[in-house]
Formats: structure tokens, sequence, C-alpha cells
């Protein structure tokens, strides 16, 4: 079952998150950092969304996704932020149905464009998310600036 979540979820999704960040290598998580950003979303829903993931008990994957109006793509848009199933339970097809619900409510929403970053070597989410009907821009490179001391 995919819901909604909401801020009861925010003990369940901080897990989900730490999970996420050690399989992907990512550095920094706090705890308590993540528990207060989650609850500044919850509190702003014009900001994003998140989507969980149950099978009758915990919360065994999440989808987020950050909002944004963009005047070349015609209005509000998406990036999924965020996308994990806890690895046991990825041969259930989570996976697919956590961007697949997420999408529909977007278009509901009236969101005309969603997009996400992928590390170059990571092959194997590149043919995931193209089975999803996602595509490369092999003539733009993301770049960024840090904005934090």
């Amino acid at each position: 079952m995919i819901r909604f979540a909401d801020a009861s979820d925010v003990p369940a999704l901080t897990s989900l998150i730490e999970r996420y960040w050690e399989f992907e290598l990512i550095k920094g998580f706090d705890a308590a950092r993540i528990n207060t950003l989650l609850n500044e979303l919850f509190r702003s829903p014009d900001r994003g969304q998140i989507w969980v993931a149950h099978l009758g008990g915990p919360s065994v994957g999440y989808l987020l996704a950050v909002y944004l109006f963009s005047l070349e793509h015609g209005g509000l848009m998406a990036e999924i932020d965020e996308l994990f199933v806890v690895p046991e339970k990825r041969s259930l097809k989570i996976g697919s149905a956590l961007p697949e619900a997420a999408t529909a409510a977007m278009v509901q929403r009236g969101i005309r464009h969603v997009q996400l970053q992928l590390a170059r070597n990571n092959s194997h989410g590149q043919r995931f998310y193209e089975q999803h009907g996602f595509e490369g821009i092999s003539e733009y490179g993301l770049l960024h600036k840090s904005l934090q001391p």
C-alpha cells in the first residue's frame, strides 16, 4: 500500500532516510536535523510531498518529491529528491509502485514535468527510470553552488 506521508511518519521516515544515505554513501546524516526538515515539509505541502510504502507493517520505502515553478516547463514541476526501498523488499516491485503513485498524484495536482538527478555511473538506476518513462538529457549538465558557509 502506498499513501501520502504525514507528520506521524517522521520516525519511520528518519530511519529509512538513514538507511538510504548509508546505501548511497551520503555524508552528514543527523537524525534531529532530518526530523526538523521533515516536519517543515509537512507544514508546507506546497514545497513537496512524501509517499510511503507499507506491506501491512512498518514502512518499507519512500519517495520524496519537491515542487518548484518553471516557465520552461509551463508551470509547477517536481523533482524526485529521494527514492528508497529497503533491500529485502525490492523484489516486490515497490520501487516501481512508488513513482507510479507519485506521478499519478502529481498529474492530479497539475504538475506538468518531473525530473530527477542520477549519478552518471548508476546504470541500474538509469535502466529503472527509463523503464518508467524518464529520459536522459545529454545537452545539460548539473551545476551546483552551496550557499552555506
